[in-house]
């Protein structure tokens, strides 16, 4: 096979063209590729503000959203509490996609019809215990004990309401009972006029100051639920509780005994786009404000990443296995929130381009050393036809053409001065070549 010859006219500017195509090309893709990676993979910078549903003014939500806002603005966010009248409403608000509410308390159980697609949970906050101050002739401690009753069950939209009418309907107390949408200051005035039998409460609508005032009521007291345990049972979302007795006033002994109680979960709900940097800020303040001890939890039980309903948000779940973001635990939140973004940009980057440096350097030594070793193959074809032709002064004449052509080829190569120690054993080969052609025909 003829070897290709070289066009007329090459140049060292030509090749050194053609060497950067073939070089720079390949890598400026790369970078590109690594460049579109790394945009695709950079976070946005976490919002300055983040809106807190809570529920009622005066209610345990409200209270403890509070203490929210005074940790997280220490970190620079500011943080708007906004009320609401309770878990319901406040998990209404967080489906719609027009609310431009980020983070709310949601009490369990709440979840029969509606879409939860698009939220995600930091973990459980603390229990929501019912309370149910009734006052009878007789204490009672089933809630079918309040047949023919007038019990205030909150407002619509609050979790103790939906709470209420779920045990009052599987009690078959529906059309039993007369209800109010009452709660809170309201409940207990009207507890105190005599104007309602029982009223149910709960964390996102009662206060310690209420249940201090029903407390005060003559003949009212905390409903002993004998059925604690089978309600712990049948409900998912429930579990049991007790009240020890006289935790709520040692001098008064109150309760005079020990309350069976029953208790949802609150927890802290929040949209699945919630920035990282914030769900570890709202969980790192959960755990100064959750983790004490008080009178229906011990030191150190929550926040706690117990799934319910909702799912447990990813970064939620690695806060609690390995802690925080070691950025956020070292630096300003500010600075923290900057580096970490640009490092989201920087490390693709560098384990792209990095690598693609690298290669290209062998790709140019190889790109110089493969015209250098295609004529090896010519001449090796060449020599292996001298030594197995006819020696003819024709065969002389026609291989001495072709290895012309490979000579003048070859002193036309121009390669860097750190490949001419090769150029010039090419050069050597091809007159080691002629030499044999001469040698064969007796020339």
């Amino acid at each position: 096979m003829k070897p290709p010859m070289m066009k007329s006219g090459f140049s060292l500017r030509t090749l050194t063209s053609r060497d950067f195509l073939v070089v720079t090309v390949p890598l400026a893709l790369v970078i590109v590729a690594g460049g579109v990676l790394a945009v695709k993979l950079m976070r946005p910078a976490p919002p300055s503000v983040i809106r807190f549903l809570t529920g009622p003014a005066g209610s345990n939500f409200r209270i403890n959203a509070e203490k929210y806002k005074k940790h997280i603005e220490a970190h620079g966010v500011k943080v708007e509490v906004v009320e609401s009248q309770g878990s319901l409403e406040n998990l209404r608000r967080l489906i719609d996609p027009k609310s431009d509410i980020d983070v709310a308390f949601v009490q369990g159980g709440l979840h029969e019809g509606v879409d939860l697609a698009g939220l995600v949970s930091l973990g459980t906050m603390f229990p929501l215990p019912l309370l149910v101050f009734e006052r009878m002739p007789e204490s009672a401690d089933r809630l079918t004990d309040l047949k023919g009753k007038r019990l205030a069950i909150g407002p619509e939209g609050s979790g103790t309401r939906a709470l209420a009418l779920t045990l009052l309907k599987d009690s078959k107390m529906e059309g039993a009972v007369t209800l109010s949408p009452a709660a809170g200051e309201e409940a207990a005035r009207l507890m105190a006029a005599g104007e309602i039998d029982a009223a149910f409460l709960m964390g996102d609508s009662a206060t310690n100051e209420t249940m201090q005032k029903l407390r005060a009521v003559p003949g009212v007291h905390i409903m002993d639920f004998r059925q604690a345990d089978a309600y712990a049972r049948v409900y998912e979302y429930l579990d049991k509780l007790t009240l020890p007795e006289g935790a709520m006033d040692f001098a008064e002994n109150h309760p005079g005994h020990t309350l069976h109680l029953v208790s949802a979960p609150a927890e802290l709900i929040a949209r699945s786009d919630l920035h990282p940097a914030l769900s570890d800020v709202l969980i790192a303040a959960a755990k100064e404000i959750h983790g004490a001890s008080g009178m229906f939890r011990d030191a150190g039980e929550y926040p706690k990443a117990i799934e319910h309903e909702i799912p447990m948000s990813e970064d939620a779940e690695r806060y609690y296995k390995s802690g925080g973001q070691f950025l956020y635990k070292r630096l300003p939140f500010w600075l923290a929130s900057l580096i970490d973004r640009v490092l989201v940009v920087l490390l693709p980057l560098l384990v792209v381009v990095v690598p693609a440096t690298r290669v290209a350097p062998q790709l140019y030594r190889w790109r110089v050393r493969s015209r250098i070793y295609r004529w090896y193959g010519a001449l090796m074809a060449i020599d292996r036809e001298v030594m197995a032709s006819e020696r003819t002064p024709e065969m002389q004449v026609r291989i001495g053409k072709r290895l012309d052509e490979i000579e003048q080829a070859v002193n036309d190569l121009k390669t860097p001065p750190s490949f001419a120690d090769q150029l010039y054993v090419l050069r050597e080969h091809v007159g080691l070549v002629r030499g044999r052609l001469k040698s064969s025909t007796g020339a």
